[in-house]
């Protein structure tokens, strides 16, 4: 049941460098630009949000304006309602993304409205999108935890992922946004989801905060999942989650991959450089475990 070919869907640019508070928009470039040489074929560049409640990621249009677009490599961006679809649009965005929450208490925290109200925000989004022929990812927060309401019932998960995944999402991101889960929640969390939303559809965005991220996709694997989400030297973190150390690195996630033999595409000591030299960049410790080891193999 385990696929064969994994599709890695790079995130650094957008959930790793929104919690970097010495980030600029020189670096978002050029991470975009680097990553893209490392063989990722799907970069979540920007988020078109508001600069007053997500500062790092402001000027996403100029971002956009900026790179150097590679053949065969998807650059999307979060855009979480009609506003930001239109300007992503505008800046010529091959992918868009929309989010939901699995926690009543989290969606209120985090975007003042319940699940049902983000939900409602994001319909024009889609609208717009199946006009302009655009595909939109949905993205479903505290699949494993939240940090107010604790445990989420897989139930809950699988249900936000259903109206997501029916309202046209043709695929749906489930976070472990805390990364308090373990490979057993993971997969059973996974394996309810997947009784409403197909299995190909689905795909994994797990943080690392307990170091659980790797064994958590593991799990997974088993079951059929065949997307990832990971960030560059494991860029980011939950700004609502005590000691959260950020996602699931990608030089650690491609190392796994490696090593039980499937494919994906990435050139591992390509892209060990581009996390070291964000990190660098940053003034920050590279979050990948093989970042660090490779780092110390070679120097």
């Amino acid at each position: 049941m385990r696929p064969q070919r994994i599709q890695i869907v790079e995130v650094g640019p957008r959930d790793g460098l929104q919690n970097e508070p010495l980030s600029t928009l020189s670096d978002r470039i050029t991470l975009v630009n680097a990553l893209a040489g490392t063989g990722l074929s799907h970069i979540e560049a920007a988020s078109f949000v508001s600069p007053k409640w997500v500062p790092k990621m402001a000027d996403a249009d100029k971002l956009f304006a900026s790179i150097d677009r590679q053949a065969g490599v998807i650059y999307s961006a979060l855009t979480p309602n009609i506003k930001g679809f239109e300007a992503a649009l505008a800046a010529g965005v091959d992918q868009v993304a929309v989010f939901a929450s699995a926690s009543e208490s989290f969606s209120q925290k985090n975007i003042n409205c319940s699940i049902i109200e983000s939900i409602e925000r994001f319909e024009p989004v889609l609208a717009a999108a199946r006009q302009h022929n655009i595909r939109v990812r949905g993205y479903v927060s505290c699949t494993l935890g939240c940090p107010y309401e604790g445990a989420i019932a897989p139930a809950r998960v699988a249900e936000v992922a259903q109206v997501l995944f029916e309202a046209g999402c043709y695929e749906v991101s489930l976070g472990d946004t805390i990364g308090t889960g373990t490979p057993d929640q993971a997969a059973a969390m996974v394996e309810a989801v997947a009784a409403q939303v197909p299995i190909s559809a689905l795909a994994l965005h797990f943080h690392d905060t307990y170091g659980q991220a790797l064994a958590n996709v593991a799990a997974c694997l088993e079951l059929g999942v065949s997307t990832i989400d990971s960030s560059v030297a494991g860029l980011g973190g939950c700004p609502y989650a005590t000691g959260a150390s950020g996602n699931l690195a990608t030089e650690d996630l491609v190392y796994m991959l490696n090593g039980l033999g499937l494919s994906h595409g990435v050139d591992l000591t390509k892209l060990v450089a581009v996390g070291n030299d964000i990190s660098q960049r940053l003034g920050r410790k590279n979050g990948s475990k093989v970042g660090q080891a490779l780092r110390k193999k070679t120097s």
